[in-house]
């Protein structure tokens, strides 16, 4: 599981690099975001380059959802294509977890939601590529 690991302030962004969250890779996004997540709050995933999920893919970002939530944050997602969009809505996710359509859009929602200043969102972003070991 390959994804872009970015940070605009008290957000967290994650694009995720494959094109595919299913049972082949649902484990994997797990355990990778059980570490690359620990201690956030604040937490978008970018899934614009997904062109498919199933269930278990459906199944892995609610984990992520309530391990955030566990810590008293909350997850937000954005740019998904649309048979991902179209799945969130037959399943109803999309009353669970914020959808937006841009990353800018998902990352404003919590500074209105969280009450964040704009001083917290600095102008340089930090990037880290990373992949999950296997």
């Amino acid at each position: 599981m390959k994804a872009l690991l970015e940070t605009e302030g008290r957000v967290t962004i994650l694009t995720l690099l494959d094109q595919r969250l299913d049972t082949g890779n649902a484990g994997e996004f797990k355990r990778a975001m059980t570490v690359r997540l620990a201690g956030k709050t604040n937490v978008v995933f970018d899934l614009s380059g997904v062109k498919s999920i199933d269930s278990s893919g459906l199944g892995a970002i609610l984990f992520c959802l309530r391990q955030l939530n566990i810590n008293g944050g909350d997850l937000k997602l954005c740019g998904m294509m649309k048979p991902v969009r179209a799945l969130f809505q037959l399943v109803r996710l999309h009353r669970v977890i914020d959808v937006y359509n841009t990353k800018e859009e998902a990352v404003h929602a919590f500074l209105c939601q969280r009450n964040l200043t704009v001083s917290d969102v600095p102008g340089v972003r930090m990037r880290q590529q990373w992949a999950a070991v296997e």
